[in-house]
């Protein structure tokens, strides 16, 4: 994949990983590895104290006791187990102010 700032994101070689933290803040980064393969890795990633992301100009080191959630693209359908939820929506404010008045049901 290219580098730099506009590069093409491509889900069959990269995953995309966003970290929303404590402070209300949030970034996001591009690994080259598809979701497939991170797959296995993320529970264990998830536990270390620190995630360093080696970039272009920068390292950037996440203490992940400071990261409230974490979410990832394309999604990671390779995690199963207990506290999985498949098929699951995300549910918006507009979409629960329409239930009922416009003639939307769930």
């Amino acid at each position: 994949m290219p580098k730099g700032s506009f590069a093409e994101y491509n889900a069959a070689t990269a995953t995309q990983i966003t970290f929303y933290y404590d402070n209300g803040h949030d970034e996001t980064f591009s690994i080259p590895m598809p979701s497939a393969e991170l797959a296995p890795l993320l529970s264990q990633l998830l536990n270390q104290a620190w995630l360093t992301f080696h970039l272009v100009d920068q390292t950037v080191m996440i203490n992940m006791a400071k990261v409230e959630k974490v979410e990832l693209k394309p999604p990671l359908i390779e995690v199963e187990g207990e506290g999985i939820f498949l098929n699951s929506q995300r549910v918006t404010a507009l979409h629960r102010g329409a239930v009922g008045r416009l003639k939307v049901t769930e």
